[in-house]
């Protein structure tokens, strides 16, 4: 490496030999300046430093043709001095660098993790390619503000549904999460904290009555799918899960502790459903195949159904059900459960919901159960109840 000192004329005329790519000429005259000369014909003034652990660094300070030779000099002797002092002046600009964009963090980070234990990982991805890369992939990520996820927000309920977006701030809330707890360079806040989830009306609630369960069960009898007769009781007496179901082994029911252990639950974690008294009758009637580790296998092939909608379909709607959800009988599990006195928390374990938020959604109360609970004010405090006039005494006014 070629040390010179440089003048004007030098810096114009020096072109980079042939078989290099660049060419670095250091000024005698100037401590640590150095011009770079590429084969492209550009010229660039660096300064070479030691920082303050001992690391040789360099560090650009202009292209040749923004600024003079002089002006190079100055800019180097004023970045050495601010060093001798101490500091780095250029490590904001090094941690800037640092930042990865969003799009960056969760293909190296953000979906690798997840893959390992998160069951729903898929529909995250979804949610990324369709809505995060497409709006907020090239933002760095300490460049995404609060602004941009309103002003995304504000666009996308013109054709999407507040559910929808809400999934979309959930997921982006907790890509940032994860990045801050990683202590992911220049990732200090998250940009959708205080960003409130939109209300969503369009969520549909629907839970069967006594008489629709037994209509429904009754009808089931006579289903082309002979295992429909019992996922169906299955779902509504546990308030399991449809593939919960499906994927429960004879092994997984413990009939001496009336526990039944369902391996892996959407949260990727094991959790435990009591077997009732409903639920053991059931299990005892289903027949057994011999070697089918399955507890709900399909007969013919002795392997878990993966879809047997077409045979419920025809189910609900021969009774008039037709808007009943395989996923409205956890709804009717909870609901049942609420209104015969049972608490919203013994409802949030036996669902193995974290948090009680997401019972609430479910654990609807007849207006039979809502009255009845009204009127205990009355049995509580029967002081207002004689405190009141009695029909013959109201006078009416003419």
């Amino acid at each position: 490496m070629p040390r010179i000192s440089l003048t004007i004329p030098l810096v114009k005329g020096t072109k980079c030999p042939i078989e290099k790519a660049k060419y670095d000429l250091f000024d005698t005259f100037c401590k640590g300046l150095l011009l770079e000369v590429r084969s492209s014909g550009n010229k660039t003034y660096y300064l070479r430093y030691t920082d303050s652990r001992g690391k040789i660094r360099q560090f650009k300070l202009a292209d040749e043709r923004d600024v003079s030779l002089l002006q190079a000099r100055q800019l180097a002797d004023k970045y050495r001095n601010v060093i001798a002092m101490g500091e780095d002046p250029f490590a904001k600009k090094r941690a800037l660098k640092a930042v990865p964009t969003l799009a960056v963090f969760i293909n190296e980070s953000y979906l690798p993790y997840v893959q390992t234990y998160k069951r729903s990982w898929a529909t995250d991805k979804s949610l990324i390619k369709n809505h995060i890369m497409p709006n907020f992939g090239s933002f760095y990520m300490d460049e995404l503000a609060k602004k941009d996820i309103i002003s995304f927000i504000n666009q996308h309920l013109l054709t999407h549904k507040p559910g929808s977006v809400n999934r979309v701030i959930i997921l982006l809330r907790y890509i940032y999460n994860l990045s801050i707890r990683w202590e992911t360079d220049g990732i200090l806040k998250n940009p959708t904290a205080g960003i409130p989830l939109l209300e969503e009306n369009n969520k549909k609630e629907r839970f069967l009555t006594s008489d629709e369960a037994h209509q429904l069960i009754s009808e089931l009898k006579k289903s082309e799918s002979p295992m429909l007769q019992y996922i169906v009781p299955m779902l509504i007496l546990t308030g399991a899960r449809k593939n919960e179901v499906l994927q429960a082994q004879w092994q997984d029911f413990n009939l001496i502790t009336s526990v039944w252990r369902i391996p892996i639950s959407k949260s990727g974690k094991a959790r435990h459903v009591p077997i009732s008294d409903g639920v053991r009758l059931l299990l005892s009637t289903i027949p057994r195949v011999d070697d089918c580790p399955w507890t709900f296998a399909n007969p013919k092939t002795g392997k878990p159904l993966v879809s047997f909608f077409s045979s419920w379909n025809k189910v609900r709607k021969a009774v008039g059900l037709a808007d009943v959800r395989i996923h409205d009988l956890s709804h009717t599990f909870a609901s049942f459960l609420v209104n015969n006195g049972r608490s919203i928390y013994e409802v949030q374990r036996i669902l193995g919901h974290t948090q009680i938020k997401t019972t609430e959604r479910y654990a609807h109360l007849s207006q039979d159960s809502v009255l009845a609970a009204a009127n205990e004010i009355s049995k509580a405090v029967p002081i207002f109840m004689t405190a009141l006039p009695h029909l013959d005494e109201i006078v009416t006014v003419k």
